[in-house]
């Protein structure tokens, strides 16, 4: 019985630290590494008369701290992320070891998914590195000359992306850092010649006769124009001129002309830049659609104020605001329901609080209130949830001012709670931004395994949990050309594994999958080796 429990054992060597258990254990996740190394071990040890099979050990070159959760999640059922390693790192094992992420128990699940909500805000801001020489490698790429030599590139090719770099990425150079601080100097100055017209020292109103001809009678229109100060028309078109120059020439050099259309800073750039031009080509008209025309230009003045926007290129806080904004959408819809809610419930409670309260007897008692209707009512509820309180709206009975307590204390609860998670999420995107943009640069990236595909969690997610659902128990969750190679030349191996009949041997596997994995198999009490051929071929 003791010999059977023993031979049932085995030793695995991960990173230096020996594990032992029972082959059986192994076995209740079908599918996985562990589980294709104790069925093969299995054949290895009873075919080759090996006399101590409990002395056998396998070694693994990985992580050994993260190996014994997983070792523990094939003696329990339950898999548990360690609150003291990197989220990439276990989830790279989990890949490795052949196991399942949605695996990981729900009191983990919000821990494991934290790096990759980071993963994810990190990739939305580009770095500031203006020496990266992945940068240099896109860039020829994104413009599509990736396949023509140097030398064979005509004047276009060479300055069509560096002309884009200068004007689209401040990074990149000192150059492009200048023509980013002349056109936020430009952006402060447009709008701060936007907020001066409206004063009464840089405008004036002048009045005008129109002669109108109405059959055989002519009138006398008098009108009034204000008219903008010359100083200030002068600066604002200096900018409109800088601004459609940097306009035109950013998408003269871009890379794709459809993507640069449908950016959103674009249009408005436009948009901005447009009536300026169509102001000046209309004022010697006098017809009186182009005076139409010419008041229309002057009320939509105000979308010149959206190049504000524009600093965003610049400011990392407002790329991060603006990310929060889109990341905290569900927020943003609970918290609008949530007052929708209050609205509507306070200000039906206040109308008929009040009409009870002044005249409950009298029908039009309504009229003798600031709460005429319930309509008229949703802007007090709105004004009091959120605590502004503007008095022009107030309760003037004991029940109404109840009614208007209880309302400002839902209010404070309401917003109280979708805040803190905008907070939160502000505060994520800002310091994730603030840390890569101080990341130091790497000057080569360590690759321990070069044969290996880069992305690791891709690795784990795609190959690994499609062999999971095989009831196959010699399959092993390997990546596609490790599989082809044991499937092409796995018999072969199998025979010579068989026609071993030594007791003394020290097995040194080369085959290609469990080459990768870093398996050695030791007999403590072995004098000769034995390599088997590599499966590679």
């Amino acid at each position: 019985m003791a010999r059977g429990e023993d031979s049932d054992k085995i030793i695995i060597n991960v990173g230096g630290t020996r594990h032992e258990t029972y082959k059986s254990t192994l076995r209740t996740l079908p599918g996985t590494r562990l589980a294709w190394l104790a069925d093969s071990e299995s054949q290895v040890s009873s075919d080759s008369d090996i006399a101590s099979p409990s002395a056998t050990e396998f070694f693994f070159d990985r992580h050994p701290g993260i190996f014994a959760y997983v070792l523990n999640y094939y003696r329990t059922g339950k898999l548990h992320c360690p609150a003291d390693v990197c989220g990439p790192l276990f989830e790279e094992e989990l890949a490795f070891w052949g196991i399942d992420e949605t695996d990981v128990e729900p009191c983990c699940w919000m821990t494991y998914r934290q790096h990759r909500d980071a993963e994810e805000a990190l990739e939305i801001f580009e770095p500031p590195d203006p020496e990266d020489t992945d940068d240099e490698r896109e860039m020829p790429r994104r413009f599509g000359i990736e396949d023509v030599p140097d030398r064979s590139r005509g004047c276009r090719e060479v300055w069509q992306p560096k002309i884009w770099a200068l004007f689209d990425d401040p990074y990149s150079s000192r150059a492009a850092r200048g023509v980013a601080l002349a056109s936020l100097f430009f952006i402060l100055v447009s709008i701060t010649t936007f907020c001066l017209e409206t004063h009464d020292a840089f405008y004036e109103v002048q009045n005008w006769t129109e002669h109108v001809v109405q059959g055989n009678m002519t009138k006398n229109i008098t009108r009034n124009e204000i008219v903008t100060n010359p100083v200030l028309f002068t600066v604002e078109g200096i900018c409109v001129v800088w601004f459609t120059f940097e306009f035109l020439v950013r998408i003269i050099s871009c890379p794709d002309k459809v993507v640069f259309i449908r950016n959103t800073l674009n249009i408005i750039d436009f948009v901005a830049i447009l009536p300026f031009y169509l102001e000046l080509a209309l004022k010697s008209l006098s017809s009186k659609a182009a005076n139409d025309v010419l008041n229309f230009l002057r009320v939509v003045r105000f979308v010149r104020i959206l190049r504000i926007f524009k600093l965003t290129r610049h400011f990392v806080g407002l790329r991060v605001l603006g990310h929060t904004l889109r990341a905290s959408v569900n927020e943003f819809l609970l918290l609008i329901i949530f007052l929708a809610l209050g609205v509507l419930i306070f200000a039906t409670m206040i109308y008929y609080a009040e009409r009870i309260g002044i005249q409950p007897n009298d029908p039009t008692g309504c009229n003798h209130t600031h709460f005429k209707n319930i309509p008229i009512s949703f802007w007090w509820a709105v004004v009091t949830m959120t605590t502004l309180g503007y008095g022009d709206m107030y309760p003037q009975t004991w029940l109404g001012m109840m009614v208007g307590a209880l309302c400002a204390l839902a209010g404070v609860l309401t917003i109280a709670m979708p805040v803190p998670v905008i907070v939160n999420n502000f505060g994520m995107y800002y310091s994730l931004a603030m840390a890569k943009q101080k990341l130091p640069k790497k000057k080569k990236k360590h690759n321990p395994n070069p044969d290996a595909p880069t992305d690791s969690a891709s690795f784990g997610k795609s190959e690994t949990n499609s062999h999971r659902d095989s009831t196959q128990s010699d399959t092993c969750p390997l990546a596609p050309e490790e599989n082809i190679s044991r499937n092409r030349s796995g018999e072969a191996t199998v025979q010579f594994l068989n026609s071993l009949k030594c007791q003394r041997h020290v097995f040194s596997l080369t085959i290609s999958h469990i080459t990768v994995w870093g398996v050695r198999v030791r007999q403590s009490c072995c004098n000769s080796a034995v390599t088997l051929p590599s499966l590679s071929a």
